[in-house]
């Protein structure tokens, strides 16, 4: 790592290989965007001129849906596994796994352990699929949406239960 970027790091008060770990990742980031504005020119296709705000709630309920079971579902604790650490129990059924490792490796930890973190990338590979394939984006993201409904009043049962007993 080069000098400049160290005393970045340090006057930014963040470990060197932790910043150069969120690099990565942005770039990353950036190259699936460029990568896929490729993909569009070259097809012919266009980005929609508007998008409806019903799909906008349902691909923002399926990117909540996705982001929790992708950062705290026991079953994708496979995926987490490489980047992560099981720090406990959370809510419900949820999982709370800590990041580990350094640079990149920690870098992925802390993104795919944070719902909030991941929900942006998602909501990107959402768009993306929308923009290309509207129709199954829509199906796989009511799938999602009515998982999340599905979850909500087995929380409200459960809270009812908790209120009569």
């Amino acid at each position: 790592m080069t000098e400049p970027l160290r005393a970045v790091a340090r006057e930014y008060k963040a470990e060197p290989d932790r910043l150069a770990g969120y690099g990565a990742l942005l770039a990353t980031y950036a190259a699936g965007i460029a990568a896929f504005a490729s993909f569009l020119r070259m097809s012919g296709r266009r980005l929609p001129r508007k998008v409806d705000p019903a799909d906008v709630a349902l691909l923002g309920v399926a990117t909540f849906k996705l982001s929790r079971l992708i950062s705290r579902d026991a079953v994708t604790g496979v995926v987490r596994a490489p980047f992560t650490t099981r720090a406990g129990q959370g809510k419900g059924s949820e999982i709370q796994d800590k990041p580990r490792g350094r640079g990149l490796r920690r870098a992925v930890g802390e993104l795919i352990t944070c719902p909030f973190c991941i929900s942006q990338w998602l909501a990107t590979i959402l768009g993306g699929a929308y923009v290309v394939a509207p129709d199954a984006t829509r199906m796989a993201a009511a799938t999602l949406t009515a998982v999340t409904v599905a979850d909500a009043l087995q929380y409200a049962h459960t809270a009812l239960q908790d209120t009569v007993d």
